[in-house]
């Protein structure tokens, strides 16, 4: 566990968030963060995404645009702003992927009765695009546009996985030798098994267990998660878990295919 928490991120955020929340100003980062990752939005596609009235979601786009957080385009809708444009990331694909994926996480919850993710690769790091919470009353929160290391988190080491030694490079660059060498042996395990797993690498109290999305034709590199309380985590539990995120996982790749 020492090791596991030097390697890791030393704080808990299994929460579903802070206890003195500014309900507009997290639905204004979010919107930010969704015109940034997945393009411009119409203000109805804006409230029903942020689950607030059209006139909130008005407001909030007014705001962005007034720091040049988002612009308004020439057919009403709106888009990433110039404090935004420099990081905007690929977008069709990512739009895609949560469309295809959401029913998929859905139905893990339901099997599960934990909270699911799918996530993709962005250099170094995963970008969470999707959650689908639980309702149990201690979970793991949405997720849905942050990032967290390839190399500590359950669906980014599945990712890192599949990638050959001088695709992996970059994605090791910044850590020292051991903790590159012990990655090495942790990717062919997951490579063997088919899942990984992070064990409160991330998060104190957060446990969970990725699957890639498989991709032949490498066009997202996305993966598929389940999150889990530590307090509420067994390994007897893997093999069921893996199985239902495999089968969401190659759901997935499929409508992605046909699409």
């Amino acid at each position: 566990m020492d090791a596991l928490l030097f390697c890791g991120i030393g704080f808990s955020t299994v929460k579903n968030r802070p206890p003195y929340a500014i309900a507009s100003v997290d639905s204004a980062l979010l919107l930010a963060t969704l015109l940034q990752q997945e393009g411009p939005l119409r203000v109805t596609d804006a409230a029903e995404r942020l689950g607030v009235s059209v006139s909130t979601a008005h407001r909030l786009l007014g705001m962005l645009v007034y720091r040049d957080f988002a612009m308004q385009l020439p057919d009403r809708r709106y888009g990433a702003g110039q404090v935004l444009r420099g990081a905007t990331v690929q977008q069709t694909p990512t739009v895609r992927l949560r469309e295809v994926a959401l029913p998929h996480l859905r139905r893990l919850v339901d099997a599960l009765g934990e909270t699911a993710n799918v996530m993709v690769l962005a250099g170094t790091q995963v970008r969470f695009v999707a959650t689908v919470e639980c309702d149990q009353i201690l979970r793991v929160g949405d997720r849905t546009g942050r990032t967290l290391p390839a190399h500590l988190s359950s669906g980014g080491k599945a990712l890192l996985a599949m990638l050959d030694d001088e695709a992996l490079a970059p994605c090791l660059a910044a850590v020292d030798g051991d903790t590159a060498a012990r990655l090495h042996r942790e990717l062919r395990t997951v490579r063997r098994r088919g899942f990984a797993v992070n064990d409160q690498q991330t998060e104190a109290g957060l446990t969970a267990i990725g699957v890639a999305v498989p991709d032949p034709a490498r066009s997202v590199r996305a993966a598929v998660s389940v999150a889990v309380p530590t307090a509420r985590y067994s390994r007897e539990a893997l093999p069921r878990c893996a199985a239902q995120l495999s089968g969401a996982a190659a759901g997935i790749a499929r409508d992605l295919a046909l699409g």
